[in-house]
């Protein structure tokens, strides 16, 4: 269709034809833009990443207080999800470790009771009988005193700082595999006389820090040749006062026998030399032999961590979520602060999509800046607890990669209200407002 237009001086046809308006109906929703000139067809204006993020930015440019605080609430709930998972890691990477250096192959064999309820005891031939089950490759004992220790002889009796005194047979480091942290272990010869070896807490509850020192017993003066470092297998080691079995039955009329074995054996056979031992220590009684293994107890405690972990994370997720509701907060009221500017935006040619993009856009950025922090400072937490507690330092990529996506999904829920009713403002009811 041609349309003319009239002129004083003559009518001329145009050049190009100009199309007929299209109906109000049909431009509802829909932005006017350049004409595609080789089509003669509108383009939809649409905005690009990099503008979206630049026109989110700047939002976020112009209220810098508020921005930080309501990231700082995401970044208490990242950092302390992040900070847990990795000292929980780091303190199980050290257990696991300490499993792989000592074994899982270790057995402890102790006298259960009697039909009767009465202490069961084992026989000086006991630990003989257990060396000569075949897959067993190293076999200690140690055997109680009833006796006490303490500094000097002016203490009370009563007060032993929970410290015993066991005799222990010479092979016993090399069993639980517990090297000397000073001085040296009992030999054929101080194993006859008052000599005594210090388990770790032992020593720092009498006070020795050099060999050479006395501890009293029994109303005696025995010489402290050695100091074991932290038995993990065998904690009970570290709360002892450790003598040979000669010196205990010439000097604290000890009968000698032994109270607890500690089985070593080959991998594959644990199992069976576990079935074995009763019968092998106690053929007339084998019930009344307890068999313990444990690494079986050092794993449940890393169970028991992991629950523990469990229960932080839980913590760390309501940080998280409070977070996103200060995030969500700021935004709402970003929205009502800034409605003469959506006004503005969407007079110009704004659709109501680019608008609730841009303040979602801000909502992405804003917990995306808390998440990025709170993942850095938790595993600075981390590294730093690792640090001070000689632990190896391991932050799970999972974590970060878990926390990263967290604020994401937060940043879009606290987002979602707020672009949809910054997206719904009217253009003039924005424009009048004061």
């Amino acid at each position: 269709m041609k349309l003319w237009r009239s002129d004083p001086v003559e009518r001329t046809e145009l050049a190009e034809p100009i199309e007929p308006a299209e109906p109000a109906g049909r431009r509802s929703g829909r932005v006017e833009t350049v004409r595609d000139r080789g089509r003669g067809a509108l383009v939809p204006a649409r905005l690009g990443w990099t503008d979206l993020v630049r026109v989110g930015a700047s939002g976020l440019r112009t209220r810098p207080g508020r921005v930080i605080l309501s990231a700082l609430g995401i970044a208490i709930g990242i950092a302390t999800m992040v900070a847990v998972v990795g000292i929980s890691s780091s303190s199980k990477a050290r257990l696991l470790g300490e499993l792989d250096r000592l074994g899982t192959d270790l057995l402890t064999v102790s006298p259960g009771q009697t039909l009767f309820g009465e202490d069961a005891e084992f026989s000086e031939k006991s630990v003989v009988m257990a060396a000569g089950i075949g897959p067993v490759t190293a076999v200690g004992a140690t055997g109680g005193t009833g006796e006490s220790v303490r500094r000097t002889g002016m203490i009370p009796r009563g007060q032993t700082g929970g410290l015993a005194v066991l005799a222990a047979s010479l092979d016993l480091p090399g069993t639980l595999r517990t090297p000397m942290d000073r001085g040296v272990w009992l030999n054929e010869a101080t194993a006859a006389q008052r000599a005594a070896v210090l388990g770790s807490v032992a020593a720092r509850r009498l006070g020795v820090r050099e060999t050479g020192d006395q501890v009293w017993i029994a109303g005696q003066w025995w010489t402290v040749v050695g100091v074991l470092e932290p038995s993990t297998l065998a904690p009970e080691i570290d709360r002892s006062v450790l003598v040979g079995f000669e010196a205990a039955r010439r000097h604290l009329g000890s009968e000698g026998n032994p109270t607890t074995l500690y089985v070593r054996s080959d991998d594959a056979s644990v199992a069976a030399v576990r079935d074995a031992l009763p019968r092998t220590v106690n053929p007339e009684n084998p019930e009344e032999v307890e068999v313990s293994r444990p690494s079986d107890a050092l794993e449940a405690k890393a169970a028991a961590d992991g629950a523990f972990t469990n229960l932080l994370l839980g913590v760390g997720a309501v940080a998280l979520l409070v977070g996103g509701v200060g995030v969500a907060n700021t935004m709402v009221i970003s929205v009502l602060e800034r409605r003469r500017e959506i006004g503005l935006r969407r007079s110009l040619g704004a659709t109501r999509g680019q608008v609730r993009s841009q303040f979602l856009a801000e909502s992405l950025l804003l917990s995306g800046m808390g998440g990025v922090a709170g993942a850095a400072l938790g595993a600075a937490v981390t590294v730093g607890y690792a640090a001070v507690r000689d632990l190896p330092a391991v932050v799970p990529a999972w974590a970060l990669a878990g926390g990263l996506a967290a604020t994401l999904i937060v940043g879009t829920a606290a987002g979602i209200y707020p672009a949809a009713r910054a997206a719904r403002m009217s253009p003039t009811l924005a424009l009048n407002t004061t």
